[in-house]
């Protein structure tokens, strides 16, 4: 029988396994434990790191592993490495799935980053100039900002003067969380409805997200364009050079299985 891993546990993810396992294929899903009470997919699972490049090519060389998809968030450029890595090592072909990225639309005001650092130095002191219009308060209060980055990235927003962050997480984030963030924990999808009260109940903005992609998560920016909102957009981290990408789990089914 056709042996398959699956890093990831993403929406994509577990579209792919229950394909692959509706054609007899032995799949393996990899999770990273990084989320308290993951979806899980179909078929076996398993959690936790392998501890590197080293240690995931001998789990696919132990295991007998005959093909490999990265479907991890597009933005878990560690992981994407290791499996490009593992792959050239052991001869177990690679393949990436990715979502497709979100595209600006009319009526839209986003800023493309390339980086969360880069999306904080524009929140920060005259750089701000560069959003399409100001995100500083009348009256010069702190510009209140809606972060959807995730838990792990606050740190990197943390500290900026003038600046007020609502962070929104699945997770609460290891603390010290300071003074200026209010963590809001939850869990998308999300409704333009829901989304369009909360930019006003807590008057924010601006939006600062990540290029995640899907439709788990587009409320906001349907919301912030209806509100005149500028978005900071962190695009996506480069894939390693000559990995290939398909954006939905029937083609990777069909190159799996095959």
């Amino acid at each position: 029988m056709r042996r398959v891993l699956i890093l990831g546990g993403t929406a994509e993810a577990r579209a792919l396994a229950a394909e692959l396992a509706g054609r007899g294929v032995h799949v393996v899903s990899s999770l990273a434990g990084r989320v308290s009470n993951p979806r899980l997919p179909v078929g076996e699972v398993r959690e936790g790191g392998f501890g590197g490049p080293d240690g995931l090519a001998a789990w696919l060389a132990a295991e007998r592993i005959d093909a490999l998809v990265d479907a991890t968030h597009p933005f878990a450029a560690r992981m994407t490495a290791s499996a490009a890595e593992a792959s050239a090592r052991t001869g177990v072909p690679l393949l990436v799935l990715r979502r497709p990225g979100w595209r600006e639309g009319p009526g839209d005001a986003w800023r493309r980053v390339a980086s969360l650092p880069e999306a904080a130095a524009r929140l920060r002191g005259p750089t701000r100039a560069t959003l399409p219009e100001t995100v500083a308060r009348p009256g010069g209060g702190p510009a209140r900002v809606f972060l959807t980055t995730g838990r792990r990235s606050l740190p990197v927003f943390t500290g900026l003067a003038g600046v007020w962050l609502l962070a929104r997480s699945v997770d609460p984030p290891e603390p010290p969380v300071p003074d200026n963030v209010h963590v809001l924990l939850d869990r998308g999808p999300y409704t333009v409805e829901g989304e369009r009260a909360l930019i006003r109940e807590h008057r924010l903005d601006v939006l600062v997200t990540k290029d995640s992609g899907g439709p788990m998560t587009t409320a906001k920016l349907v919301a912030a364009r209806e509100l005149g909102l500028p978005v900071i957009m962190v695009d996506r981290p480069p894939l390693p050079a000559g990995v290939r990408l398909v954006e939905t789990a029937a083609e990777a089914a069909a190159w799996a299985e095959g």
